[in-house]
């Protein structure tokens, strides 16, 4: 039997980043297109519940108590806040914003990771770093757009659900022990519950057609959320992170074809920043574990 390699886990677990981030875009884009006539509670509760609608049949073959008797339950219900409100503000964002704007955003996650990591994995962060994300946070603010005042709140509430986003990573990679089949379950009960506190305030019916892609946007969460969670368990944050960027290409294209929308110049160049910042500091933290295996004293950059 072939042993798997480190290097082999982390191109799965980019492989698997990339799928996931792919699903979730698709998932973004229903949720758009579902938001102008159903509330965000209604998107939440119905996704979970047509996501363990599928999980169910997966959880008695591995018994409840294997799957729900967690060790450091704090920890997931904390990560299963976080995910779930992350959520509900990009579906609301969204419902004002072009879907490749949000994206982009969100695509500040690494930087926030970057600064996170240094509270909750006690990584270190030396000054190029740092000046990565001050660079990356310049391209946010170009995003947000501070002196349009229509777009200032959702594009604030799309700042705040990417900090909520970039917390849910840490918290994830805090988890690695933790089985994926225990991650997806927490995970999509804990939107089912929170959804459902509001859903007798919210329940609009929907048609067919409609209850049709509500069940879609519960089976391509389930499948972003399996993969991105595996992904974050065989390879380091910072390997696998970066590879997200692949979900604005998918944003833009769904943007022109579905509502033909196309991308603003503050969002390319904001978006390019943010980019290149985060290509950076992958870069950079590259480079140190290179230094590091070589036994060359980097642990300072």
């Amino acid at each position: 039997m072939t042993a798997v390699t480190p290097a082999a886990d982390s191109r799965f677990g980019i492989l698997m980043m990339l799928g996931g981030m792919t699903l979730f875009t698709l998932n973004d884009a229903l949720g758009k297109w579902l938001v102008a006539e159903y509330p965000v509670a209604m998107l939440l509760a119905v996704r979970s519940l047509f996501g363990m609608a599928i999980l169910l049949p997966l959880i008695a073959r591995e018994g409840f108590g294997a799957v729900f008797a967690v060790k450091r339950l704090p920890v997931h219900l904390v990560r299963v806040f976080l995910v779930t409100v992350d959520i509900a503000c990009f579906y609301w964002a969204v419902g004002y914003l072009p879907l490749a704007d949000v994206m982009t955003i969100y695509m500040s996650a690494p930087l926030i990771v970057t600064a996170l990591s240094v509270v909750f994995l006690k990584e270190s962060v030396g000054w190029r770093r740092w000046a990565a994300v001050l660079v990356g946070f310049v391209g946010v603010v170009i995003v947000l757009n501070p002196t349009g005042q229509f777009d200032l709140l959702p594009s604030m509430v799309a700042l705040l659900g990417a900090t909520i986003f970039s917390s849910g990573l840490i918290f994830t990679r805090l988890l690695r022990e933790a089985g994926n089949l225990s991650l997806v379950s927490y995970q999509t009960l804990g939107g089912l519950v929170m959804g459902g506190v509001a859903l007798p305030f919210s329940w609009s019916t929907p048609g067919w057609a409609d209850f049709l892609l509500l069940g879609l946007l519960g089976v391509t969460a389930l499948g972003g959320h399996s993969l991105i969670n595996r992904s974050l368990q065989l390879s380091p944050a910072a390997v696998v992170v970066p590879f997200q960027y692949v979900s604005i290409l998918w944003a833009v294209l769904l943007d022109l074809a579905v509502w033909g929308t196309q991308p603003s110049l503050r969002m390319a160049v904001g978006g390019t920043l943010i980019i290149g910042s985060g290509l950076f500091i992958f870069h950079r933290e590259q480079r140190l574990k290179q230094g590091a295996a070589a036994g060359a004293s980097s642990d300072h950059i």
